[in-house]
């Protein structure tokens, strides 16, 4: 077990050296990069145009072949991660997720010192970034489900008083009149600075709609998407959109207190863990001492506890997905 211990802090350092050389020559590789353009920049006009449209054209063909093999998972994360305002890359995060699990071989290796301990908390400690992310974005859904018709509705009153003819325009005067709920301003907030800046309309869409993660928001992504591409009147469209949601209004209450039981289901565990080691330790506290933290078997014991306590929480997520 020591050398899987060593093996694994072996593997560590490697990790976080590998990261601290690749930023490092990533931040000198643009510096480099920056000063060639400057320079190119002193010449003429066309062709400093060729300089900067090579340079591009090169940075996109890298980043193509870089993630051509991934690149579901990577739009898969880089939208989690933008919908949820998070200021990390894809990359970064899957590094962060690398650490922790083999934090988790080398913990497991010193305090359990067995294989099966060490993969169990590979498993779940490499894993816990990602939960984490889909729980945030769970709690943002949950708390924004009963919120989303109120601002449909106030968006459909600002795109008819411009006239129905520009959503960003209509959009715009939503996100200044300050009427939303916090949650729902943030991402009507988001998806106007994303649809005024960015070129990708299409992906500022999906995370809109993975923020709410609910069909009426995909519904609403769609005629934003044809009003944007097409330029058509989508007043009839957001009306009944609206009347359908109203209709569903009362089975959406009922969804999200199921959801809520589900959200209580995943901590109960958790409590009456607490509550059971707190109330051994009141009692007992050298030999709960002894037993649970000096013991193999009672290490063992509490291991085994939290990998069902994780297994809880994966199984809550997935059926509050379902129920989204």
């Amino acid at each position: 077990m020591i050398k899987l211990a060593m093996i694994g802090l072996a593997a560590l350092l490697f990790l976080l050296l590998s990261v601290s050389l690749y930023f490092g020559l990533s931040a000198w590789w643009s510096g480099q990069s920056r000063k060639r353009r400057l320079r190119g920049g002193r010449g003429a006009r066309g062709t400093r145009g060729v300089h900067v449209a090579h340079g591009i054209r090169g940075d996109e063909e890298i980043s193509t072949l870089r993630w051509r093999r991934l690149s579901r998972p990577h739009r898969h994360l880089s939208d989690l991660l933008l919908a949820l305002g998070w200021r990390m890359s894809p990359a970064g995060f899957a590094v962060c997720s690398l650490g922790m699990g083999l934090m988790g071989i080398v913990a497991g290796a010193l305090a359990f010192q067995s294989v099966r301990s060490a993969l169990m908390l590979l498993l779940m400690l490499s894993s816990m970034p990602y939960l984490a992310l889909r729980m945030s974005l769970t709690n943002r859904q949950l708390s924004t489900r009963l919120e989303f018709l109120p601002a449909v509705e106030l968006f459909y009153q600002s795109y008819l008083v411009t006239g129905c003819r520009h959503i960003r325009i209509a959009l715009q005067k939503t996100v200044e009149e300050r009427r939303l709920p916090g949650e729902v301003q943030a991402v009507f907030d988001q998806l106007y600075r994303n649809l005024s800046v960015k070129g990708d309309d299409e992906g500022s869409l999906r995370r809109f709609s993975l923020s709410f993660g609910n069909m009426w928001a995909e519904y609403f992504g769609n005629i934003l998407k044809i009003a944007l591409e097409e330029g058509n009147n989508v007043a009839d469209n957001l009306q009944e959109l609206i009347a359908d949601m109203r209709k569903a209004q009362l089975a959406n209450q009922v969804e999200r207190h199921r959801m809520l039981e589900i959200r209580m289901a995943n901590y109960t565990p958790v409590l009456f863990l607490g509550i059971f080691m707190g109330v051994n330790f009141k009692l007992n506290p050298s030999g709960s001492y002894e037993y649970y933290i000096v013991d193999a078997a009672g290490r063992e014991m509490l291991l085994n506890a939290g990998l069902l306590l994780f297994g809880s929480f994966m199984m809550g997520l997935y059926l509050s997905r379902r129920k989204l």
